[in-house]
Protein backbone atom coordinates (compact mmCIF):
# COMPACT_ATOMS: atom_id res chain seq x y z
CA UNK A 1 0.00 0.00 0.00
CA UNK A 2 1.34 3.43 -0.95
CA UNK A 3 2.08 5.85 1.86
CA UNK A 4 0.21 9.17 1.83
CA UNK A 5 2.44 12.11 0.94
CA UNK A 6 1.82 15.73 0.01
CA UNK A 7 4.13 17.48 -2.44
CA UNK A 8 4.89 21.19 -2.84
CA UNK A 9 7.45 23.17 -4.81
CA UNK A 10 8.80 26.40 -3.36
CA UNK A 11 11.02 29.04 -4.91
CA UNK A 12 12.88 32.14 -3.76
CA UNK A 13 15.60 34.09 -5.60
CA UNK A 14 17.53 31.32 -7.41
CA UNK A 15 16.64 28.54 -4.94
CA UNK A 16 14.18 25.76 -5.68
CA UNK A 17 12.87 23.37 -3.02
CA UNK A 18 10.90 20.17 -3.63
CA UNK A 19 9.05 19.37 -0.39
CA UNK A 20 7.31 16.14 0.63
CA UNK A 21 5.14 15.95 3.74
CA UNK A 22 4.76 12.43 5.10
CA UNK A 23 2.76 11.60 8.27
CA UNK A 24 5.32 11.14 11.03
CA UNK A 25 6.94 12.63 14.12
CA UNK A 26 8.06 16.06 12.91
CA UNK A 27 11.57 15.39 11.57
CA UNK A 28 12.88 17.82 8.97
CA UNK A 29 15.45 16.39 6.52
CA UNK A 30 17.05 18.73 4.00
CA UNK A 31 19.10 16.93 1.31
CA UNK A 32 19.24 13.88 3.66
CA UNK A 33 20.70 15.99 6.52
CA UNK A 34 18.91 17.18 9.68
CA UNK A 35 17.75 20.81 9.37
CA UNK A 36 19.69 21.89 12.48
CA UNK A 37 22.91 20.59 10.90
CA UNK A 38 22.16 21.90 7.40
CA UNK A 39 21.51 25.55 8.33
CA UNK A 40 24.19 27.48 10.24
CA UNK A 41 21.80 30.02 11.81
CA UNK A 42 18.77 29.63 14.07
CA UNK A 43 16.77 32.19 12.07
CA UNK A 44 16.57 29.86 9.07
CA UNK A 45 15.10 27.10 11.24
CA UNK A 46 12.49 29.57 12.50
CA UNK A 47 11.62 30.55 8.91
CA UNK A 48 11.18 26.89 7.91
CA UNK A 49 8.85 26.13 10.84
CA UNK A 50 6.55 29.17 10.35
CA UNK A 51 3.90 27.48 8.15
CA UNK A 52 3.78 24.42 10.44
CA UNK A 53 3.30 26.63 13.51
CA UNK A 54 0.64 28.74 11.79
CA UNK A 55 -1.43 25.65 10.94
CA UNK A 56 -0.59 23.92 14.27
CA UNK A 57 0.73 20.78 12.52
CA UNK A 58 4.28 20.91 13.90
CA UNK A 59 4.62 17.31 15.15
CA UNK A 60 2.31 15.56 12.70
CA UNK A 61 4.39 15.50 9.49
CA UNK A 62 7.93 14.52 8.55
CA UNK A 63 9.30 17.09 6.09
CA UNK A 64 11.59 15.71 3.38
CA UNK A 65 13.23 18.40 1.24
CA UNK A 66 15.47 18.48 -1.83
CA UNK A 67 16.79 22.00 -2.31
CA UNK A 68 19.36 23.49 -4.66
CA UNK A 69 20.55 26.88 -5.85
CA UNK A 70 21.14 30.14 -4.03
CA UNK A 71 22.34 30.65 -0.47
CA UNK A 72 21.03 29.72 2.96
CA UNK A 73 18.45 32.49 3.23
CA UNK A 74 17.03 31.90 -0.24
CA UNK A 75 16.87 28.17 0.41
CA UNK A 76 15.06 28.72 3.73
CA UNK A 77 12.49 30.94 1.99
CA UNK A 78 12.03 28.37 -0.78
CA UNK A 79 11.49 25.58 1.77
CA UNK A 80 8.92 27.70 3.64
CA UNK A 81 7.05 28.32 0.37
CA UNK A 82 7.14 24.60 -0.50
CA UNK A 83 5.91 23.53 2.95
CA UNK A 84 3.02 26.00 2.72
CA UNK A 85 1.99 24.63 -0.69
CA UNK A 86 2.21 21.03 0.53
CA UNK A 87 0.10 21.85 3.61
CA UNK A 88 -2.50 23.35 1.30
CA UNK A 89 -2.62 20.04 -0.57
CA UNK A 90 -3.00 18.19 2.75
CA UNK A 91 -5.95 20.29 3.91
CA UNK A 92 -7.62 23.11 1.88
CA UNK A 93 -8.83 24.64 5.18
CA UNK A 94 -5.26 25.88 5.79
CA UNK A 95 -5.52 28.32 2.88
CA UNK A 96 -6.83 31.30 4.86
CA UNK A 97 -4.24 31.32 7.69
CA UNK A 98 -1.36 30.66 5.28
CA UNK A 99 -2.54 33.37 2.89
CA UNK A 100 -2.94 35.92 5.70
CA UNK A 101 0.65 35.31 6.83
CA UNK A 102 1.88 35.56 3.21
CA UNK A 103 3.44 32.09 2.97
CA UNK A 104 1.67 31.16 -0.29
CA UNK A 105 2.96 34.21 -2.17
CA UNK A 106 6.08 33.65 -4.29
CA UNK A 107 8.66 36.33 -3.37
CA UNK A 108 9.32 37.81 -6.82
CA UNK A 109 12.39 39.86 -5.82
CA UNK A 110 15.40 38.81 -7.88
CA UNK A 111 18.89 40.19 -8.48
CA UNK A 112 18.75 42.87 -11.16
CA UNK A 113 20.86 42.11 -14.21
CA UNK A 114 24.01 44.03 -15.11
CA UNK A 115 23.55 46.50 -17.98
CA UNK A 116 26.13 47.21 -20.69
CA UNK A 117 28.17 50.39 -20.18
CA UNK A 118 27.69 50.10 -16.41
CA UNK A 119 29.88 48.48 -13.77
CA UNK A 120 26.91 46.79 -12.10
CA UNK A 121 23.11 46.86 -12.40
CA UNK A 122 22.92 50.59 -11.65
CA UNK A 123 26.49 51.70 -10.84
CA UNK A 124 27.76 53.84 -13.67
CA UNK A 125 31.42 54.61 -14.49
CA UNK A 126 33.01 57.55 -12.68
CA UNK A 127 32.04 60.89 -14.21
CA UNK A 128 34.79 63.06 -15.65
CA UNK A 129 34.10 66.53 -17.01
CA UNK A 130 37.11 66.38 -19.38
Amino acid sequence: MAQVQYIGTGRRKTSTARVRLVPGTGRILINDVEASEYFPYETQLIIINQPLETTETKGTYDVLVNVHGGGFTGQAGAIRHGIARALLQADPEFRKPLKVEGYLTRDARMVERKKYGFKAARKSPQFSKR
